[in-house]
């Protein structure tokens, strides 16, 4: 799954750039939204995020790309790696060498398939 976000003031910390945990948050949605796709009619809850390394910064008015793939399924759980790229649209003088698209966050996350009580059911019918 591939989708696109923009970076609106109210996602910005106190240097101006989109804060980590905005980004956190889209990335658990919509590679919670690509599972939920993938599975449909399953209760799926997020169990893991492999590593939180935010490799470059994202401004005010980027353009975010994200791109969800499904990993490995379990008998119970399922992995997607997610793959953020940032793109600046007009003026880029403000961050050299930074022209295009460049990768600003890649990590795994993995969900797992949940009954009403929140026990471990598979995820294949």
């Amino acid at each position: 799954m591939e989708t696109y976000t923009t970076v609106m003031t109210e996602h910005l910390n106190s240097h101006g750039t989109l804060f980590g945990g905005q980004l956190l948050l889209w990335v658990d949605n919509y590679a919670w939204m690509a599972a939920s796709l993938d599975y449909p009619g399953k209760r799926l809850v997020t169990r893991a995020m492999d590593s939180i390394d935010f490799t470059a910064s994202a401004p005010n008015g980027s353009i975010l790309r994200f791109v969800i793939e499904k990993e490995r399924e379990g008998h119970t759980s399922v992995t997607y790696s997610v793959k953020v790229c940032c793109n600046i649209p007009g003026d880029l003088t403000s961050l050299p060498g930074k022209k295009g698209e460049y990768k600003i966050f890649e990590n795994k996350i993995t969900f797992v398939a949940v009954d009403e009580s929140g026990k471990k059911v598979p995820l294949a019918d």
